[in-house]
């Protein structure tokens, strides 16, 4: 086989292996009321169908005190464990292993939603929530311990192989772990020992409620990334007192505190594989517990080398398996290029948890809806099982960026037959220009993915080919699909004989070279106007960013891309100006509204470089409609928007042909 050791079956306690990778714990926001649903079911039955090894699932709450967002478990309830049930009998179909991860978030939460004080083990108010928790009593900490068994017995009873505790980026035994959050002056305060007190006794009676039936990990923290806290000395320390429980069957490991250095937990391209290495490979040397690593795995040739290198045990890809359920299965077969392979853009896998949506993925529109999909097949199944097959069209998709793409791809998988028509030599649209800034490269992986799903299923796509409505007379096709995208805008202020005046797009083709002084307007608020301020500062332009909102490149905060951008921004020399509005350009004279005060400022920039919302191309689709032509618009031409949501419209327009 192509990988040596990511085959191997691994004993954990009572609990073994298929292999070694792991889909470990991560928010999904599926839960209601405080209990799992059908959906969390689906969504873990979908990557234990595609190979993994072990699942473990999101975090389960310890205690009513613990509610720090909206759609958390609360497995404290007895009533969650017909939804455990639910779970565990999915994924033990496909006979994988599943563990539960439990936890209390102690101060790195909100009162909002308990209406409750915020526990923790000194009154250290946290960077995010900034609410001052109380310092829990002995007795709350017995209160505390007491919570861990009784959700670790809900857990038994629900049908789970083991279950992990969480103590690492958001927990109270964090809390108490870390010389930055715990002040105590008692027995669990002060020194490492007294520290891991609270996660010694945890661990003893989470041991005792389920006996040697099921499996016990630890997750820690192997670096905090903050003042004062937690370091791999002190997380290779707190192993070795774990393992000498004799209650602990493997230690998993994190990085950051999710709350003050999350975009390191869970980090966007920007950031290489494997970067968390460190952690495991430190604590592997110290204890003879499996230990599991993980750090942003793409592919497993790099989850194998991890492994042979002897950094780890098992190895924890979990964006890696939303993006493709089939990941494990696929390395399996040796089928990687087959492989949908995860971009990192955390747009709408962790960027919609922080806007308290369920999860979901940039590039495969059916995470987040698995549960939707089985009951339209199953509907569709007993209804009309012939219904994919029996008429299949000609399908004719214009454009070959995401949303075309995505047509071509839905369409195809329903049985038509479908050409992609695109005018330029090669596919992707603004994916694709994108993609061409050294730090987004691996945004182009979105194209290659859909490239390759379109040629496994049968799609013709023609390069070099403008389509207008003769053509179409000419080809005759059943159905069209149009993604034309969308065209650069020039905003009024702009004068229609400007010279020093281009659009992102036009730095990134290349027919537009902005040089000495650039202004950089950012109207949309994403990585249009950072990653093109970026390249022209490495051009050896001096660039300042303008923006009518109160941050540069606001949104960059969702998908954790802020903090890296403003480190590598100081290190250009690049400026950020917020709260101006362009009001007109006279030759290079800029001026600008500073909407707060009322006032007027003037820049005299040599260019200046427009990231501003742009213009549908409708006029193909119009003119269809109006010639009575079976058509739909899709992507950009239908609304300009981000690449998720013209994955969503294509997968639902080539569905409905």
């Amino acid at each position: 086989m192509a990988y040596r050791y990511l085959w191997t079956p691994l004993q954990l306690g009572p609990v073994s292996t298929l292999n070694r990778i792991v889909f470990s714990a991560h928010l999904t926001n599926y839960a209601r009321n405080g209990k799992p649903t059908e959906q969390h079911a689906a969504y873990y039955a979908a990557r234990a169908a595609g190979g993994t090894g072990l699942i473990i699932t999101e975090e389960h709450s310890t205690h009513p005190t613990d509610w720090p967002y909206e759609k958390l478990i609360h497995g404290f309830h007895r009533d969650v464990i017909p939804g455990y049930r639910l779970i565990t009998d999915a994924v033990h179909r496909h006979r994988t292993p599943i563990f539960a991860q439990i936890n209390h978030n102690g101060g790195q939460a909100s009162s909002m939603f308990s209406r409750l004080p915020v526990w923790a083990p000194s009154a250290v108010a946290d960077p995010l929530f900034r609410e001052v928790p109380k310092a829990i009593t002995h007795a709350e900490i017995d209160e505390i311990v007491a919570g861990y068994a009784l959700v670790a017995e809900h857990c038994a009873e629900g049908g789970f192989d083991g279950i992990e505790l969480q103590c690492s980026h958001s927990s109270i035994v964090r809390g108490f772990l870390s010389p930055a959050t715990n002040k105590r002056t008692d027995d669990y305060g002060g020194s490492l020992p007294n520290r891991a007190r609270l996660l010694v006794e945890i661990v003893h009676a989470v041991r005792r409620v389920i006996g040697n039936r099921l499996a016990l990990g630890v997750r820690i923290c192997g670096d905090e990334l903050i003042e004062g806290g937690t370091t791999i000395e002190d997380a290779v320390q707190i192993a070795q007192i774990v393992e000498a429980t004799g209650q602990v069957d493997y230690i998993n490991t994190s990085i950051g505190v999710a709350t003050a250095s999350l975009f390191m937990i869970e980090a966007s391209m920007h950031i290489p594989p494997g970067y968390a290495m460190f952690i495991p490979s430190a604590i592997r040397k110290a204890v003879d517990l499996p230990v599991v690593g993980v750090g942003r795995f793409k592919d497993p040739l790099q989850a194998e080398r991890a492994l042979a290198e002897g950094h780890c045990d098992l190895v924890g890809i979990v964006r890696g398996q939303i993006a493709d359920a089939d990941f494990a299965a696929k390395a399996r077969a040796g089928a990687t290029d087959e492989t949908r392979l995860c971009l990192s853009c955390n747009q709408e896998c962790v960027g919609r948890m922080g806007l308290n949506r369920w999860l979901g993925c940039i590039e495969n529109p059916r995470t987040g809806r698995e549960a939707e999909y089985i009951r339209r097949e199953i509907a569709t199944t007993s209804s009309a099982p012939a219904q994919l097959v029996r008429k299949p069209k000609r399908v004719m998709v214009v454009g070959a960026g995401p949303a075309g793409l995505q047509s071509a791809i839905s369409a195809a998988r329903a049985g038509h037959t479908v050409t992609v028509y695109e005018k330029e030599a090669q596919a992707g649209g603004q994916v694709r220009l994108a993609a061409s800034v050294p730090n987004r490269a691996e945004f182009g992986d979105m194209i290659r993915n859909q490239l390759t799903e379109c040629r496994r299923l049968g799609v013709t796509i023609e390069y070099g080919v403008g389509v207008w409505p003769g053509f179409i007379d000419e080809k005759k096709p059943d159905h069209v699909i149009v993604a034309m995208g969308a065209d650069a805008n020039r905003p009024w202020w702009v004068p229609g004989d400007a010279t020093n005046v281009c659009d992102v797009r036009d730095v990134l083709e290349g027919t537009a070279e902005p040089f000495g002084d650039v202004v950089v307007i950012d109207e949309i608020g994403f990585h249009h106007a950072t990653s093109v301020g970026e390249l022209l500062a490495d051009r050896g332009c001096t660039v300042e960013i303008i923006t009518n909102g109160m941050v540069v490149g606001q949104d960059l905060g969702i998908t954790l891309d802020m903090e890296n951008w403003w480190i590598r921004a100081s290190s250009k020399g690049i400026a950020q100006t917020t709260d101006l509005v362009p009001m007109g350009l006279e030759g290079s004279t800029l001026t600008l509204l500073h909407h707060p005060t009322g006032t007027n400022v003037t820049r005299n920039p040599d260019w200046v470089v427009l990231a501003v919302p742009a213009n549908p191309v409708e006029w193909l689709y119009n003119d269809l409609k109006a010639a009575g032509v079976s058509v739909q618009r899709v992507g950009d031409c239908l609304a300009p928007r981000r690449a998720h949501a013209a994955v969503v419209d294509g997968e639902r327009a080539g569905a409905a042909v």
